[in-house]
């Protein structure tokens, strides 16, 4: 089955056919500028008790004319057994479409880029039958993308450095520059980006820290960690409220958790917060005045600059 670290690594091809022109430059590859790019069928399956399905399947067309089917699998750790369905699937494409084929595999981690770009062989070792030749995206040749600025001018391709760097030390850094970039642009993109990007570190250790930061933040779009986060707030001053009435519990809570987001970007941003400005901040119910002082806090030097 699947994991949705998996499906992430994948998946950001075929949602942002933009990174593939990307990908060809770290890969040093002189590949031409397709004019069209469309999603053909992943099934590779021929004969029916064999399950052959691609990961994604593209058809690239060129100003010339000249179709070129892209084969995009992702590879979380070695399996000996890809080899045989890889070379499957470039033959079957290649037979079925009548065109050039290429397998592109991209890693999260070292050990499988480096299995992945050795001679992956069919047949004898000395007189191999076949051989697959994929081009492999790894950690090394992927840039950890850090600086906030150059997230924001390289937002699709700052998600795929968090994907393919998940599991490194820079992790954290990539994803804080992320979320910098995701609030510079439309709501609508920024909203689907960001539950891409949930969505594909899964349960790993950058998944943890990007529901941390989701938490932390102003986002104007919301993730599903943001908006449960918030739910938990709301159903926390009702449970206060229900003396007061079940409306005035509910407005307590949305305060309540907004008043936590704003000291939670504030922690995040490891400014230091003194009692008297925590008990001023959760005190507050005025929803407008909490909304003025969390975007307040993503730039305030000190806490106590919020309420300037």
């Amino acid at each position: 089955m699947p994991t949705t670290e998996h499906e992430g690594l994948h998946r950001i091809f075929r949602d942002n056919p933009e990174l593939y022109s990307h990908a060809f430059k770290m890969l040093h590859i002189d590949f031409p500028t397709p004019r069209d790019i469309a999603i053909v069928d992943t099934d590779m399956t021929e004969i029916r008790p064999i399950d052959r399905r691609a990961d994604t399947v593209m058809m690239l067309t060129s100003h010339q004319g000249k179709k070129h089917i892209l084969i995009s699998e992702a590879q979380l750790k070695r399996d000996d057994r890809k080899v045989a369905a890889w070379a499957h699937y470039v033959s079957y494409a290649h037979i079925k479409y009548e065109c050039p084929v290429s397998l592109l595999v991209a890693c999260s981690d070292m050990a499988t880029t480096r299995w992945a770009r050795g001679k992956l062989a069919i047949g004898l070792v000395d007189h191999p039958s076949l051989v697959v030749c994929p081009w492999v995206l790894g950690p090394d040749i992927v840039d950890p993308i850090t600086d906030p600025e150059r997230a924001a001018a390289e937002v699709v391709l700052t998600m795929y450095s968090a994907f393919t760097h998940a599991h490194s030390p820079k992790a954290g850094a990539i994803l804080k520059a992320l979320d910098y970039a995701l609030d510079k642009i439309d709501i609508d993109t920024a909203r689907a980006l960001a539950e891409q990007t949930e969505i594909g570190l899964g349960g790993s250790e950058a998944g943890q820290i990007w529901k941390e930061l989701a938490r932390m933040s102003t986002y104007r779009f919301r993730s599903e960690t943001a908006q449960m986060f918030r739910a938990e707030g709301i159903a926390v001053g009702r449970a206060e409220g229900e003396a007061i009435g079940e409306a005035r519990g509910e407005a307590r809570g949305e305060a309540r958790g907004e008043a936590i987001s704003i000291l939670r970007v504030l922690e995040g941003r490891e400014i230091p917060v003194s009692e008297s400005v925590h008990a001023r901040v959760m005190s507050t119910t005025d929803l407008a005045l909490l909304d003025a002082w969390l975007v307040r806090a993503l730039h305030a030097t000190t806490a106590e600059e919020i309420f300037d």
